[in-house]
């Protein structure tokens, strides 16, 4: 039996309910059906800023987020994130961009030519170690295909992973080229599903069933503000500390989650950072890195073989760079000076991010392990004693 969903962030439901049918007494493969709250239904709230409207990185205008979740028999668990940073052409309309690796053992694709040119050109797609290829034969293909790129000859897509072997069949490449663009051409402003959807259908976190997770802040400026939003696809180890409660030493998940036999906590975790605000890609590249150490906040290990990436943009239209521009032009930076709040606005969305798919999630099993939800209810008890 085959599910294939296809979700976007117009999907305004907290939780996400899969059934499905055993094919065999022995082999059954359930996802447990769960409605979960978010960070902040507990009242876990990092950090002194408040979040969007949405508490999602679609705070910032113009972004857009889409899921295509696989769910397959009792093997395939697994499925494509898109990050679309404004609704035009994207090639055209270059964001500034760039990349922050923690830790490189992982495959983020188009890394080199972000950090050598400060520009991002296409959408941003995770998805599962395997199918980094294929996701990157669609973007491109995506970007080909576009109304004004008939003459273009060279694509650099950014295309980042974890790996979900531990209850997905990786080996299988389940992941089409079809499902990365279904991906893509649903992202949608709006709430973004989260916990067991789109790239993070198949993750492991902390020993708990992982996701996707998302949150934003809004930092106040002189005479505007400015917003800083994080999407997160947790695959990683640690000991998981929620808001600065060393949770790991009272609740341990059950072994059966450890049945993708990362003893060594080994993992990953790709975060997507975007913000409105005018910065460039050096000053870019600090805020990505702040995501990256907002992982440490929830216990984080940065493991030998956990991949720690953060992808970094900006929406402002001050800071894109058009297709086959060469002439002088004139722009408004952010001064370094003032980079502080959006830092600590990085900061504190990747840990809000990184509660929220864990709380979000459901319960994921199958032919190669389980992976419990967090439960809800001692979580909160240990956090209020």
């Amino acid at each position: 039996m085959r599910h294939r969903l296809t979700q976007n962030s117009r999907n305004t439901q907290r939780f996400l309910v899969f059934l499905i049918v055993a094919v065999s007494a022995v082999s059954a493969s359930i996802v447990v059906a769960q409605s979960r709250p978010r960070a902040r239904d507990l009242g876990i709230a990092p950090g002194v800023y408040a979040p969007g409207p949405l508490n999602a990185i679609t705070d910032v205008g113009g972004v857009r987020v889409g899921h295509t979740t696989l769910i397959d028999g009792d093997t395939v668990r697994t499925g494509v994130t898109a990050i679309l940073p404004h609704e035009g052409n994207v090639f055209q309309d270059k964001v500034a961009g760039a990349v922050f690796v923690g830790n490189a053992f992982g495959k983020l694709a188009g890394s080199t030519q972000v950090n050598e040119l400060g520009t991002i050109e296409t959408p941003i797609v995770l998805t599962n170690t395997l199918s980094v290829g294929v996701a990157m034969d669609a973007v491109v293909r995506y970007t080909l295909a576009q109304p004004g790129n008939e003459q273009v000859r060279s694509v650099n897509a950014v295309v980042g992973e974890t790996n979900d072997g531990g209850l997905n069949d990786i080996r299988g490449l389940h992941v089409t080229a079809a499902h990365v663009l279904d991906a893509i051409r649903g992202a949608a402003g709006g709430p973004v599903a989260e916990g067991t959807v789109g790239a993070g259908t198949g993750t492991i976190c902390y020993g708990w069933k992982g996701g996707i997770g998302t949150a934003s802040r809004r930092v106040a400026a002189e005479r505007d503000g400015y917003t800083v939003g994080v999407l997160a696809q947790t695959n990683f180890g640690g000991n998981l500390t929620v808001a600065g409660v060393p949770i790991w030493r009272s609740l341990q998940p059950p072994r059966a989650a450890r049945a993708d036999a990362r003893g060594d906590q080994d993992g990953s975790c790709m975060l997507v950072v975007a913000t409105d605000a005018p910065l460039d890609a050096r000053d870019l590249r600090r805020l990505a890195a702040r995501a990256v150490f907002g992982l440490a906040r929830t216990g984080s290990s940065y493991s030998n073989g956990s991949g720690d990436f953060a992808v970094a943009f900006s929406t402002s239209a001050e800071m894109r760079s058009r297709s086959g521009e060469t002439a002088l032009r004139a722009h408004r930076t952010l001064p370094t000076d003032a980079t502080s709040p959006l830092f600590e606005a990085a900061l504190e969305a990747t840990e809000e991010a990184v509660y929220n798919s864990l709380l979000q999630a459901a319960t994921v099993r199958s032919a190669m392990g389980t992976a419990e939800a967090i439960p809800i209810d001692r979580l909160r008890d240990l956090l209020k004693r």
